[in-house]
């Protein structure tokens, strides 16, 4: 449980600022946004790195102490990816019928089964059961991708999105089930409320983590959960949010929210959304990750968190240029609670296979 917040302040990647207690990366001319490739070739874009410094061996106390002593010398230097849109539909990407899901991690070099935790948005509902609703798009996942996707590395999926419920409740909780029988955590849905905003907490490396899921994007307000109907957490509902991020912080060292907002085909966030993640940082998450609008947005230090607005698409089609342009979060924390924190750049070759197209791992060259 902390007891104060880290100094504040703020900064987009590009700036190269050193300002108070917190020191950003240098950022190479022309890689504050990945640059969109041409028809038939990937990005090679710069990975750029935001460092978070702590002042000193206080200031790495409050900003994730322990109680027990014994237990904050044990902690190790971790490893945290993040990433956007993953549909395993086969009827979205025929691929997977003939090459299986595991064709969904070929290009990535075992990224995530090298890392400590895995965060994905989900964007499919897991589960053989129900019936479709009447929505132009509606995605279904078998039970059996989800195994391989947890064998590849994936730790925690979202499902507090517009496509998990697509085929109705019984498909949602039934997906709850599926993900946890699969080894996977599912967060953002659950029978109630209480359920949905419940954090998963998992412990890494002698960190306590709290993992949230929230959804901004809402078909309709039947698929919010109250205290007696089955749903996600919302996303847009500020004092809902900031209690349940509150919450983890009691339980945990560091809390993470990954939160489907924003407009498809803008990569801009929206005021609304900016004062959102202003009051869940206030309550105390140490970095939130966006997704939903289908394209790859900027990384941004707010308050002096990372903030990484849209991930955009990450397993998907591959449609056109832009939306194929994609990347992979990544956290890099020391032992000391030092972060760094990049994008690094990726790019979907061919319809549900991205490719990392850079660097492995944050630059931290002086």
């Amino acid at each position: 449980m902390r007891t104060s917040r880290r100094g504040r302040a703020a900064a987009v990647i590009g700036s190269g600022l050193f300002l108070g207690s917190f020191v950003f990366g240098a950022v190479d001319a022309g890689t504050a946004e990945l640059t969109q490739p041409g028809a038939s070739e990937a990005t090679t874009t710069t990975t750029t790195t935001i460092s978070v410094t702590p002042p000193s061996a206080a200031a790495v106390q409050t900003a994730a102490p322990k109680a027990d002593s014994v237990l904050e010398t044990s902690r190790q230097a971790i490893v945290i990816h993040a990433v956007g849109d993953v549909a395993l539909d086969p009827e979205y990407i025929v691929d997977f019928r003939s090459l299986g899901y595991g064709h969904a991690f070929e290009r990535i070099g075992g990224l995530f089964e090298g890392d400590d935790l895995t965060l994905v948005n989900l964007e499919c509902a897991p589960s053989t059961l129900g019936a479709p609703l009447d929505k132009t798009f509606v995605f279904r996942c078998p039970p059996s991708a989800l195994s391989v996707a947890r064998a590849n590395g994936v730790d925690v999926v979202n499902l507090a999105n517009n496509h998990s419920q697509d085929y109705g409740m019984t498909a949602l909780l039934d997906g709850v089930l599926q993900a946890r029988l699969a080894g996977l955590r599912p967060v953002g849905v659950g029978a109630d409320v209480a359920a949905a905003t419940k954090p998963e907490v998992i412990e890494v490396g002698g960190w306590t983590i709290a993992v949230l899921g929230m959804g901004g994007v809402i078909p309709g307000t039947g698929w919010l959960a109250t205290d007696d109907r089955p749903g996600m957490a919302s996303g847009d509902d500020i004092e809902q949010m900031t209690a349940a991020v509150r919450a983890a912080t009691e339980v945990a060292d560091l809390v993470f929210v990954t939160i489907h907002w924003g407009v498809e085909g803008e990569s801009e966030p929206r005021d609304d959304d900016r004062a959102r993640a202003v009051a869940m940082i206030e309550a105390g998450a140490d970095a939130i990750f966006g997704h939903h609008p289908h394209r790859l947005g900027e990384l941004e230090l707010v308050d002096g968190v990372p903030v990484y607005w849209t991930l955009g698409n990450f397993i998907w089609p591959r449609l056109s240029d832009l939306s194929a342009t994609s990347g992979v979060a990544r956290l890099q924390i020391g032992a000391d609670g030092h972060v760094d924190a990049c994008l690094l750049p990726a790019f979907i070759e061919r319809s549900g296979q991205p490719s990392l197209t850079g660097a492995r791992a944050c630059d931290v060259t002086p």
